[in-house]
């Protein structure tokens, strides 16, 4: 997909697929995001564990059973980028659409701190924080 059309096409196309994942469970009334996204990540045979770590922060952890990213497949160590494109292309795009259509009135952004694809270990951890809307223009 980047090949074809660019390092922002994926993060579009991710970017929609989780705003249209935030709208199908909206509907089933899934209203809370920790539980969506708990759900999100179980549908890749995945154990979350998520945690606010203050009321503006989530820690979210997801343990597989192996050594392998259900999204960029295998570690490559001879490729130690793709960790590092895979999150910046497909992961971080999808989870800010999902929050973003999940609850608007907040921006979000987060941090990596493991990926399976460069760590080599069966964990994925980020770290979420989310500002409301109306906090970041008084800042202007």
């Amino acid at each position: 997909m980047i090949d074809v059309g660019g390092e922002n096409l994926p993060k579009s196309i991710s970017s929609r697929l989780g705003a249209k994942l935030a709208k199908i469970y909206k509907k089933a009334g899934i209203c809370d995001i920790v539980v969506g996204l708990k759900k999100s990540y179980e549908v890749l045979k995945s154990i979350p564990e998520i945690n606010e770590t203050n009321e503006n922060s989530l820690e979210v952890k997801i343990q597989y059973d192996e050594c392998f990213c259900p999204i960029g497949g295998d570690p490559d160590p001879d490729n130690p980028e793709k960790g590092k494109i895979i999150q910046e292309s497909i992961c971080i795009p999808y989870t800010i659409g999902f929050l973003n259509e999940f609850n608007p009135n907040y921006n979000y952004d987060g941090a990596v701190e493991q990926c399976i694809l460069s760590s080599g270990q069966k964990t994925c951890k980020y770290v979420l924080h989310r500002t409301l809307k109306e906090e970041n223009n008084n800042n202007y």
